[in-house]
């Protein structure tokens, strides 16, 4: 009598997006073999799982960039899986137009204190001597924009595909938070990444590190399977558009940070905690 290998459970957090989709697409349907690793994919917005990990819920999960600066002792970063922005990022629209210097101004739709989108405004806003007067409100990612549009906020920080649609909304939009670091620094903006809870233990994270990687180099190989299935979760996008999206978020960078990456995340986050908005220095930590 045989009896079955038990299977280790891993929850997968990640936002119910086109890119992640597009990147998880072979995990999510057996498309690779996992051995005795069991994935399960829970699908949030970014905040609530930036939220979750903080109480290190999930074994894997999908994070802001900003939020893993409080994640140090909890999770490790996987090299695999980074949303960087290379010139372009999280935007902050309005509508009417305005500049960047207006917004000290007015009300902002954020979509989450704990979001890179949130660090890099607030980094902008410390750039032109205006640190203390960011007046926002948090609302749900998806609803940003249609908020703007109805004129219950007079500028909104849109993140996700947003950034390709808004003018549809006839938004205007006041700056490009991925060019404006990218102005600044020279580096890539690095918004969010895949983090593995420590107490997996290293083989198992290395594991995890490894199917991962496999999914993204599989829906890159199969773009058009894996675009197919990543279509579900394109709001308002047809398949052009949600190809472009896919594109901009998961490109050489999703399959390994590499030095450039990983410069990018350290000098983020050490402009974060220069500014006073990190309250401490990141020791940001890979899974190698």
């Amino acid at each position: 009598m045989t009896t079955a290998t038990a299977h280790q459970v891993i929850r997968v957090g990640h936002s119910p997006d086109p890119d992640d989709a597009f990147m998880f697409h072979a995990l999510a349907n057996d498309k690779v073999a996992t051995g005795n690793l069991k994935f399960v994919h829970e699908l949030q917005d970014i905040e609530t799982l930036n939220r979750r990990a903080l109480k290190g819920e999930l074994e894997v999960t999908a994070v802001s960039i900003h939020a893993y600066s409080q994640l140090l002792d909890t999770y490790a970063l996987l090299p695999t899986g980074c949303s960087m922005g290379d010139k372009y990022g999280p935007m902050v629209v309005a509508r009417k137009p305005m500049a960047v210097g207006d917004l000290p101004g007015v009300r902002i739709a954020v979509p989450g204190t704990l979001t890179t989108a949130f660090l890099t405004l607030k980094l902008l806003f410390d750039s032109i001597g205006a640190k203390d007067k960011l007046t926002f409100d948090v609302v749900p990612f998806d609803e940003i924009i249609p908020v703007v549009a109805a004129g219950k906020y007079d500028a909104g920080l849109i993140i996700h595909e947003g950034q390709l649609t808004f003018q549809n909304q006839g938004l205007h939009l006041v700056t490009d938070l991925g060019v404006w670091w990218q102005d600044r620094t020279g580096l890539p903006l690095p918004l969010g990444g895949n983090v593995v809870r420590k107490d997996l233990g290293a083989a198992t994270m290395k594991e995890v590190s490894r199917l991962i990687k496999q999914s993204i180099k599989y829906a890159l190989d199969h773009r058009q399977e894996a675009l197919a299935y990543a279509l579900k979760y394109a709001r308002d996008m047809d398949v052009a558009l949600a190809d472009k999206f896919v594109g901009m978020y998961v490109n050489d960078w999703t399959l390994d940070y590499g030095d450039r990456g990983r410069a990018a995340i350290r000098a983020l986050l050490d402009a974060g905690h220069k500014a006073g908005i990190i309250a401490n220095p990141t020791a940001v930590e890979f899974v190698e």
